[in-house]
Order: C-alpha cells, then structure tokens, then sequence
C-alpha cells in the first residue's frame, strides 16, 4: 500500500479521543534574540489529548509540558529558561492548555483555550489546521495536527530582559509552534 492510498482525504478527523505522540510531535516555543536571530525552545516531556466529537466545534484539546524539560540546545541558555527568571520550573512544574472553544475559519480552525504558565491563566488563541489521517502499518489510526499563536510573554510573568541601545535582548513577543501527531484510543 502506498502513502498515497493510506492518506485519507478528509476535511476533518474520525470522532474519537487522540492522544498525542510525543515520538512524532514537537512543541516549540520561540524567541528572537536581540531583536536579530530566532532562538527556539523545545518540550521534550509532555502529553495531551484531543477529543473529536460530532459537532466538531465542541471538540476539545488538553496538554501540559514539563517546564524543566524546554530545551534550546545550549544547556546555559536552558537552565536560565528554566530558572526564576524564566520558567521557574522548580515552583512551577508544568506549562498546560486548555481549549474553551475552536471555530471553523475558512480552512482552518481558530482554537481558543487558557494557557497557564507559572499559575498565570491566560486566554490564548492557535490557527489550528488539521492536516490529515492516515492508518499506520500496524492498522493504528493517525491523525496530524499544527497549530500557531503568539503570547505577549510578561503577561505570564515572564519579564527577565536587558535593555539594549538597538531594543532589548529577548523579544516581548513569544511564538508558539505545535506540529502533532495523535493516535486514536481504542
């Protein structure tokens, strides 16, 4: 069977539960760097679901990511994010969201939802599109998923910057990048 033939054409995922794959997902935050450079920041531990009902305006998406577990590649860089300054992982152990409605938007979706990041609830909204389904070698149903948004980082505290003759040193304006694959439960 080829890719061609496996790839289901719909417009919407089967109704189901779909529990997120973290082998074949990816949660990006990212940054720019001195106004200049994009730096990129990764989860590495998460989990979350999504719950596709009839109405599909009513379907529903939960996730939370481990905030010690955001990475950037360069472990200084790392332990900042996740310090005080940043993240405060050791107080605040999880990044979650929330959905609390999804609209369809031509061919994409707008998901709303609260995002809390150091037990600071704000309400955020993700261009949602779903981009297919497919039925893997072992007959397991796949669904795949992106969704973008962009946060006004101090409105979840996050406000450690450096004032530069040119701006500052880390953007105001964080983007949010979600690339997931999603298995359905039995």
């Amino acid at each position: 069977m080829t890719i061609a033939t496996m790839v289901q054409k719909a417009r919407v995922p089967e109704v189901g539960s779909w529990h997120i794959d973290r082998s074949q997902s990816d949660l990006r935050i990212t940054a720019r760097h001195l106004m200049l450079t994009k730096v990129r920041g990764t989860f590495t531990e998460y989990d979350g679901k999504i719950v596709v009902v009839e109405d599909r305006t009513k379907s529903s998406v939960e996730f939370e990511a481990k905030a010690a577990s955001i990475t950037t590649g360069t472990a200084d860089r790392d332990a900042h994010l996740r310090s005080a300054d940043f993240l405060d992982a050791e107080q605040y152990p999880l990044v979650t969201f929330v959905s609390t409605g999804l609209v369809h938007s031509g061919k994409n979706w707008d998901l709303t939802g609260d995002l809390t990041i150091r037990d600071i609830t704000r309400p955020v909204t993700f261009h949602l599109t779903f981009k297919g389904s497919a039925t893997d070698s072992d007959s397991n149903s796949k669904a795949a998923f992106s969704a973008v948004g962009e946060i006004e980082r101090k409105e979840w505290g996050l406000n450690w910057n450096v004032p530069l003759e040119a701006g500052v040193l880390v953007s105001e304006k964080f983007r949010l990048e979600f690339d997931v694959e999603a298995n359905l439960e039995a």
